[in-house]
């Protein structure tokens, strides 16, 4: 299957990095209690097959957190990529705790240096691609923590940084201090995207396009909801939506979106998980959209996206099924500014 498989790569901001379109996630990996064993409890010889067969497909990229399965997870990513790790790109994040101490979770420079040192030693490298902040900390100073990583991209130990999970005014005045201080920034943040949820379209994608940031999407088959396995007849009772519901979604608006994907995956002859994925991947802000698997053919499925092309009406139609609510101040740009696009002209009231 994988020689039929060309992989497309995208640009990393503007790094001049090329990286998969799909990128394999690690959340699966490791666990084995709490909700990391629901999400996943892959050992070493199953994390290889999914490792070797992502490589064999053309993906280079790999994401994984500290926080996942407690560091199990960047310690079988490691250990299956140590003989081809000149070839991958590896991402890894910090935030979350990973101890009872009172500073073994956050963004202070403290956590964060310790963190990338028990990072390297778990991923088996001397170098992280990719290490982003794993989310917002309301405690840490945004300067202090950009320094902090600024030293880190200086020392070598870190190529380039991200952010996950922040807000709009977040990432720009994030954005704003680098600039102004000359530190290193952010070149991607990664976020929850998906037909489910797509909130990131009223201020941050916007933000993206603006600022050549690149969006790497997690979750975009809002957990398995749009897999086709959750319809309003039919509930798997077995897939980790039905132990683990998250990310929060809308479900009688998601079931009518999973409604459309199965249709048009039946025109397709594919599944509704493909269709799902193929929608995000046409996404122009998109760089690379994380995958997760905890078997062979879930892998093979989520890596055939990449060769299904929905046409204009197909888009159309998920496009229209999963809309956004308008919300100001949107629709108020959007009234104002209707006279200000190439090719359009607006009545103007005679007073």
């Amino acid at each position: 299957m994988y020689f039929l498989i060309k992989m497309q790569y995208r640009e990393l901001s503007n790094t001049g990095l090329l990286v998969s379109e799909l990128c394999l996630g690690a959340m699966t990996f490791g666990g084995k209690d709490g909700i990391w064993g629901m999400i996943g409890n892959l050992d070493q010889k199953e994390v290889d097959e999914l490792v070797g067969a992502s490589i064999d497909s053309g993906i280079n990229f790999f994401d994984t957190a500290n926080v996942y399965a407690f560091g199990e997870s960047e310690k079988l990513l490691g250990k299956a990529l140590s003989s081809r790790r000149r070839d991958v790109i590896i991402a890894t994040k910090v935030r979350g705790r990973m101890g009872p101490g009172a500073n073994q979770t956050g963004l202070s420079r403290v956590h964060i240096m310790q963190s990338v040192e028990d990072s390297l030693r778990r991923l088996g490298t001397d170098y992280i691609d990719l290490f982003q902040i794993h989310g917002l900390d309301v405690l840490a100073d945004f300067e202090d923590t950009l320094r902090t990583l600024d030293d880190l991209v200086r020392s070598g130990k870190v190529r380039y940084i991200g952010a996950s999970n922040l807000a709009a005014w977040h990432l720009m005045k994030c954005l704003g201090i680098s600039k102004y201080q000359g530190l290193e920034p952010f070149k991607s943040i990664q976020s929850y995207y998906s037909l489910a949820g797509r909130d990131l379209e009223r201020e941050i994608i916007p933000l993206l396009k603006s600022e050549n940031v690149g969006l790497l999407v997690w979750s975009p088959l809002a957990g398995g909801l749009l897999s086709g396995k959750f319809t309003k007849s039919n509930q798997d009772q077995e897939g980790r939506r039905a132990k683990f519901d998250f990310p929060p979604a809308n479900k009688e608006k998601t079931f009518n979106i999973v409604d459309v994907l199965i249709k048009i995956g039946a025109a397709h002859n594919t599944s509704a998980a493909r269709v799902a994925l193929a929608w995000v991947l046409a996404q122009p802000a998109v760089t690379s959209v994380i995958i997760g698997a905890k078997r062979r053919d879930q892998l093979d499925d989520n890596i055939a996206s990449t060769q299904l092309k929905l046409t204009e009406d197909e888009l159309g139609q998920l496009d229209a099924v999963s809309a956004l609510s308008p919300e100001y101040p949107g629709w108020m740009f959007q009234m104002q500014g209707s006279d200000r696009l190439p090719g359009q002209t607006r009545t103007i009231p005679k007073p």
